[in-house]
C-alpha cells in the first residue's frame, strides 16, 4: 500500500494509464480519479478500470487528492497546473511524467500553492502507442523513472513518490531537472528527432522508390518507423520546450556525421571500423545497464494490463 490515498491523474494516457493500471494491480490506493477533455477518454477509461471517476474539469477532479499526476504534453503542463489550483489541497504532492524538465518546472510552480510539494518526474519507458487503449500494467517493470526534485522540494513528498514508482517494479534516479534535459536530449530525444527525419526522407523520394523501400524495409528502418510513429503533440513540444539541450546534441550529432560523410567518400575504412567498433561496446554497455529490451507487446484493446505523457 503506497502512502497515498486518493491519485488524480491529469491525462490518462500510456503512462498515466499504465501506471493507473499498475497501483491497482498492487492494491496500492483506495481511489483513482481520472481527467480527459474529451468525452471518449473519459469513458474509455472507466471501461478498462483505469480509475474509479473520470472528469473534464481539472479543478474538480484534483478535489480531496493527496497526489496529482500530469500528464499531458510539455506545453500544457502550465496550463492544467492553472486550471487545477483552485480545487488543489495545500498538502496534496504534485508530480508529472513529462520528457522534459527545466521548462515543466518553470511553467508549473507559479500555480502550485506549495511548490515544496512538487517532485517533477519522468518515467523512461513508453512504447509508439497513445491512449488509454495502449495502457499496461508492466510497463514500469526493470525500467527507470528519474525523478528532478527542485531546490524547495520536501525531501519527504520525494520520498514518497520514489516509494510509490518503486511498486510499480521500476529504478528511481534523482537529478537536476537541468540535468535530466541534457542527458535525454541525446538518449530520446535526438534519436527520435533522427527517426522522424529518415522516415521524412522517405515520404519525399519518388512514388516507385518510396513503394520499393516500404516492400524490402529492414529490421533497421522498421525500427525508424517505429519510433516515428509517436505521438507528434508530445514530441513537438518535446523538442520546443527542450531546444537548448536538443540543439547542442544535434550540432555535436552533425558534426560526427559530416566526419562520416568524409570517411565514406575517401574510403577511409579504417575510420569507419574503429567507429563502429566502439558502438558495439556502448552497445554491450546499454545492455549490461539494463536498458536494452526487445520490443513491447502490443496490447489489444481489452488487454487491461501496459514514455510519454500524452493528450487526453
Amino acid at each position: 500500500m503506497s502512502s497515498f490515498r486518493r491519485i488524480a491523474l491529469l491525462g490518462i494516457g500510456l503512462v498515466n494509464g499504465s501506471l493507473a493500471l499498475a497501483l491497482r494491480q498492487k492494491g496500492a490506493v483506495e481511489e483513482i480519479v481520472a481527467c480527459a477533455r474529451r468525452a471518449e477518454t473519459r469513458e474509455r477509461a472507466l471501461e478498462l478500470g483505469l480509475c474509479d471517476r473520470a472528469l473534464a474539469d481539472p479543478a474538480q477532479a484534483v478535489e480531496g487528492a493527496d497526489l496529482v499526476v500530469l500528464g499531458v504534453p510539455p506545453a500544457a503542463m502550465g496550463p492544467v497546473a492553472q486550471a487545477m489550483a483552485p480545487g488543489l489541497d495545500a498538502a496534496a504532492v504534485i508530480t508529472d511524467v513529462g520528457s522534459v524538465k527545466t521548462q515543466i518546472v518553470h511553467d508549473v510552480v507559479p500555480h502550485l500553492p506549495a511548490p515544496g510539494l512538487f517532485v517533477p518526474g519522468h518515467p523512461v519507458a513508453g512504447t509508439e502507442r497513445s491512449g488509454p487503449d495502449a495502457a499496461f500494467a508492466t510497463l514500469f517493470v526493470d525500467r527507470r523513472v528519474i525523478l528532478t526534485p527542485i531546490e524547495d522540494t520536501d525531501p519527504e513528498a520525494t520520498a514518497r513518490v520514489r516509494a510509490l514508482w518503486e511498486l510499480t517494479g521500476a529504478s528511481v534516479d534523482l537529478m537536476t531537472p537541468e540535468h535530466h534535459d541534457r542527458i535525454l536530449a541525446i538518449t530520446s530525444h535526438l534519436p527520435h528527432l533522427i527517426a522522424y527525419t529518415i522516415v521524412g526522407t522517405v515520404a519525399d523520394l519518388e512514388t516507385q522508390t518510396r513503394s520499393e523501400v516500404f516492400k524490402y524495409a529492414a529490421g533497421g528502418f522498421t525500427d525508424f518507423t517505429r519510433i516515428a510513429a509517436s505521438d507528434p503533440t508530445m514530441w513537438r513540444d518535446v523538442f520546443l520546450t527542450n531546444r537548448e539541450a536538443v540543439l547542442e546534441m544535434l550540432g555535436r550529432f552533425t558534426e560526427d556525421l559530416v566526419r562520416l560523410q568524409r570517411a565514406i567518400r575517401w574510403g577511409d575504412g579504417d575510420t569507419l571500423f574503429e567507429l563502429f567498433s566502439r558502438t558495439r561496446a556502448i552497445r554491450r554497455a546499454v545492455i549490461e545497464a539494463g536498458q536494452a529490451f526487445e520490443r513491447l507487446p502490443v496490447p489489444g484493446p481489452s488487454a487491461g494490463d501496459r514514455t510519454k505523457a500524452e493528450p487526453d
